[in-house]
């Protein structure tokens, strides 16, 4: 299950052939990094992008931030090669593009031994396997690639996302399922800070643990939308504390707020004040 010493509200991709925008990457407010080698990259840079992206992951710099790399689908010419080179970078897991079963993982693990695959979720047929990819030993995230889906569903674009819910909603269980990260798809329209934060709030009420973005101005929008809420952990503390008065005096049952507080309220609250402290840990490096 993903650490929650470890948030993951905001995963910004970052063409691994740009050595400026690997260089500006090391100060940014992301919590996670996808260094791409796949859309991000064009065909004639491809190659020469590795050298790029592992020269800059030596150097270092990109302090507490996971690591992701996603390579090139092991059906192109550039997957395998690029698969056996990031498995040397360093990197914190691989990230393997329209994984549609787990066969799929199990030949990137060939590859790549013991290093912890991602599986990017943006075909039809891996939606309808994403219980049995969830459930795979060496998987532990996956993130949804909602340009995608739209593509190959045929789609209307809308605000509420309504034709990916179905989609959406069956990544969210088999994850949850298997204590797998969650990670929403990217909003295209990286000036429109109130779309995004629309997109956010919806990907946050679903169940994710933050979203990928295409442009370091949405930063401030997925660290805010992800973080628990000022009133929600002084709801929490309230909730521990009462609940742990009525443990102590053996008397009555705690309600906060005309609500009744049981055990899964508790461990609700305790695992917001931890996300909580590590965010804010985070933001003291």
């Amino acid at each position: 299950m993903p650490s929650i010493a470890r948030p993951l509200r905001s995963v910004l991709y970052i063409p691994g052939s740009k050595p400026r925008a690997l260089d500006k990457a090391r100060g940014l407010a992301a919590d996670a990094i996808i260094f791409d080698l796949e859309d991000a990259v064009i065909p004639e840079e491809k190659v020469a992008a590795r050298d790029t992206l592992r020269v800059a992951l030596a150097e270092g710099g990109y302090g507490s931030r996971m690591k992701i790399i996603r390579i090139n689908g092991l059906d192109t010419e550039w997957g395998a090669d690029d698969a056996a080179a990031a498995a040397e970078m360093g990197a914190e897991a691989i990230l393997l593009p329209k994984v549609n079963a787990p066969a799929d993982l199990d030949a990137l693990a060939k590859i790549c031994g013991d290093i912890p695959l991602w599986a990017m979720m943006e075909t039809p047929l891996g939606l309808l396997n994403a219980a049995a990819i969830a459930a795979h030993p060496k998987l532990q995230g996956m993130v949804m690639g909602t340009n995608d889906l739209n593509k190959d569903l045929q789609t209307r674009t809308r605000t509420d996302r309504l034709p990916l819910m179905t989609g959406l909603g069956l990544c969210v269980l088999a994850g949850k399922a298997h204590g797998v990260a969650l990670i929403d798809g990217v909003y295209n329209a990286f000036k429109d800070d109130e779309g995004l934060k629309i997109e956010c709030d919806q990907g946050r009420d679903m169940g994710f643990d933050g979203k990928t973005l295409i442009h370091p101005a949405q930063l401030d929008v997925a660290n805010a939308a992800f973080s628990p809420s000022a009133e929600e952990a002084d709801l929490a503390r309230r909730q521990i504390a009462a609940f742990e008065e009525c443990e102590a005096t053996g008397q009555g049952v705690a309600v906060v707020d005309g609500k009744i507080v049981e055990n899964l309220h508790v461990a609700t609250a305790r695992e917001t004040l931890a996300k909580l402290e590590a965010i804010e840990k985070l933001k003291a490096e």
